[in-house]
């Protein structure tokens, strides 16, 4: 039986991104390395690091016995669970799922193979050049292509003569204070150095799209999620305003009771009074969110901050600051010179499960196969006409909000069926001291991707004290793949099992092909069932989003050209105040914001509140080093500011 291996599958606890480490037999897993065995019986132990306060230090083993593999619990503290049961001593089978702390993963028996071959991470890119999801680019392609010569050859080196960009002929452009992104990141740091003093004429925001709400709008839109349906965001989250006051319910409560709608807007104000014990948590509805950064962006002059450019590298200079090598169109090149750069990039691509990219490979077929982020309305607009089958595939907050609009398509068809297919089952949900997470239906519940105390409470401070192990066990702990604790996905759910035509199947892909009536067949293998074919006529990958350095050819080219450490999750490293202290340049300083940074000192990084924050710790980092014209807020100035906004005043 030494000529097996185990595969353990699963979904990592704080990103949702897929684990697949095929290993030798006896494995040991625990949260402290050194705590494991690094031989058993003459035989060299495969050690699982499982980064959880949920995890005991060696927290469990798996030897073979009698030809087959035994999980063992060391006398862990939350013990071991095999299909959902506590156990001290377990055979595995194929297919069945092992739980140790927040780590669910699906146990595999395969031939043992003497080369390993890593496959590059199946992921749909933005393109560069409008934005917009595009599955035909390839991953990460060069920041240079070839017969190209810019950026310049003088890009090569760390520093860049200032001199050596006039010597081009290109235009140089001069400014303090410039933001790489253009996008909701971009747009929070300009507004708060704004309210802080900064005139708009100091400050640029490089972009594609001159909306800086425009990439999320529309995987919005795409994930189903209309204008008129609720984000999952808080109250008082609100990118138009540093104050959070008044909040977006109290604004729609407003509106509501102007209309004549009081009691709508009572139950408003009731939520957020009362959320989460007695009501469910308020959230903004798109539009609001939308229109509101509007009318923030015209008070800070965004269209005089924002320039159009795609961004094609970045370095130092030679006189403290930092140079931006851009696009403004085809041919059309140029360089800007800042002291202080704000990187807020995004997410560079979308999560594709691999099994789902070879079929399209294989098959040519972009239609019965697509990505919850992608424009597919031709999928419920046929649902609708015809009926039909949908799999989907990942259970989090996309996941749902796909259920919710197949749900209102049945309403005009009912001959529509649901198969939900899903890695392994979800008995328990994540646990943090005394707290644990609500699960219904293999889906875990909370009212937003972080517990809320990560945002301002205690949880952010504890994170922003530890270490970056401590970290690791904190966001494994605090994360996972959840959805939004609303009671009109869980009644649909109900109704859906109730009734026949949604059902829940767990199982490993084993492939995706075509019958001979052009409908996709998922061959899965199943616990308790063995193989059986999961037959649709299409398929919603609702994995999520990729935030990694190396998805991004623009930050792939930073860290490598400045040797730049990334932290654990393989996202830029950055101090407290969110700057990237390796990239200080005498006085220039860089700083980052959203989900490029998460695995740092905050947890919510990708959030609206989230990139407030981080704009928040990086001007008092400005205002600390005596960047020009910004003003370090107080109570009487703060308050003026607030004043300003609230009759529409530009802050200067």
């Amino acid at each position: 039986m030494t000529n097996l291996q185990i595969q353990l599958i699963w979904e990592d606890p704080t990103t949702g991104e897929r684990r697949e480490p095929r290993l030798d037999v006896p494995i040991a897993f625990g949260r402290e390395f050194a705590r494991l065995p690094a031989e058993l019986d003459g035989q060299r132990v495969s050690r699982m690091l499982l980064n959880s306060n949920e995890v005991s230090r060696y927290h469990a083993l798996i030897v073979w016995d009698n030809n087959q593999p035994i999980v063992l619990d060391q006398g862990s503290v939350n013990g071991v669970f095999v299909n959902g049961q506590q156990q001290k001593r377990s055979v595995l089978a194929n297919g069945d799922t092992l739980q140790i702390g927040p780590y669910i993963m699906m146990v595999s028996l395969t031939a043992s193979v003497t080369t390993q071959f890593t496959n590059p991470p199946s992921l749909i890119q933005f393109n560069p050049n409008t934005n917009i999801p595009d599955p035909n680019l390839p991953l990460a392609p060069p920041i240079t292509p070839l017969g190209s010569s810019f950026p310049p050859l003088v890009f090569q080196t760390e520093q860049v003569p200032v001199q050596a960009l006039h010597a081009t002929g290109l235009p140089v452009d001069e400014c303090d204070y410039l933001a790489i992104g253009g996008g909701l990141g971009s747009f929070v740091w300009a507004d708060l150095l704004r309210i802080s003093g900064v005139r708009a004429e100091k400050i640029v925001a490089l972009g594609i799209e001159a909306e800086p709400y425009a990439r999320y709008k529309r995987l919005c839109l795409n994930s189903q999620i209309p204008l008129h349906e609720r984000l999952r965001s808080n109250s008082d989250s609100c990118p138009d305003n540093i104050w959070g006051w008044p909040s977006y319910a109290w604004r729609e409560a407003w509106q509501d009771f102007s209309k004549g709608k009081l009691n709508t807007a009572l139950r408003y104000l009731w939520q957020v009074f009362a959320e989460p014990t007695f009501a469910e948590t308020y959230t903004p509805r798109a539009s609001n969110v939308f229109d509101s950064i509007d009318r923030e962006a015209k008070r800070i002059n965004w269209n005089q901050i924002y320039r159009y450019g795609r961004v094609r590298a970045i370095r130092k200079t030679d006189d403290g600051r930092y140079c931006v090598a851009y696009s403004r169109g085809q041919g059309n090149h140029a360089f800007f010179v800042s002291r202080y750069l704000h990187l807020a990039t995004g997410y560079p691509a979308i999560q594709f499960l691999p099994d789902l990219q070879a079929y399209r490979e294989k098959y040519q077929d972009s239609k019965s196969v697509v990505n919850a982020y992608e424009a597919h309305d031709h999928v419920y607009e046929q649902l609708e006409r015809q009926g039909g089958t949908v799999l989907i595939r990942g259970r989090g907050i996309v996941a749902s909000r796909i259920f919710q609009r197949i749900y209102e398509a049945r309403r005009k068809n009912p001959s529509i069926t649901v198969l939900h297919l899903m890695r392994s089952p979800k008995p328990l949900g994540n646990k943090f001291q005394k707290a644990t997470r609500l699960v219904k239906n293999h889906y875990e519940f909370q009212p937003f991707n972080w517990p809320k105390a990560c945002w301002s409470g205690e949880l952010r401070v504890m994170l922003e004290q530890a270490t970056p192990e401590e970290r690791k066990r904190l966001l494994t702990d605090w994360g996972g793949t959840t959805t939004a604790d609303r009671h009109d996905w869980q009644s649909i759910t109900e109704q859906g099992l109730r009734e026949g035509w949604y059902q829940i199947t767990f199982g490993e892909v084993l492939g995706v092909e075509r019958d001979t009536q052009n409908r996709t067949v998922t061959q899965i293998q199943e616990k308790g069932f063995g193989e059986m074919k999961l037959a649709a006529d299409f398929i919603v990958d609702a994995t999520g989003l990729d935030a990694k350095v190396q998805a991004s050819p623009l930050l792939e080219d930073i860290v490598k050209q400045y040797k730049l450490p990334l932290n654990y999750l393989g996202r830029l490293t950055i101090a407290n105040n969110f700057e990237i202290l390796e990239m200080r340049n005498t006085k220039g300083q860089m700083y980052a914001a959203g989900a490029i940074t998460l695995g740092g000192p905050y947890a919510a990084v990708d959030s609206f509140l989230g990139l407030q924050y981080a704009a928040l710790a990086a001007v008092d980092g400005l205002a600390s080093a005596h960047a020009p014209g910004v003003r370090r807020l107080n109570a009487v100035s703060s308050f003026g500011q607030w004043i300003k906004w609230v009759f529409n005043q530009s802050p200067s």
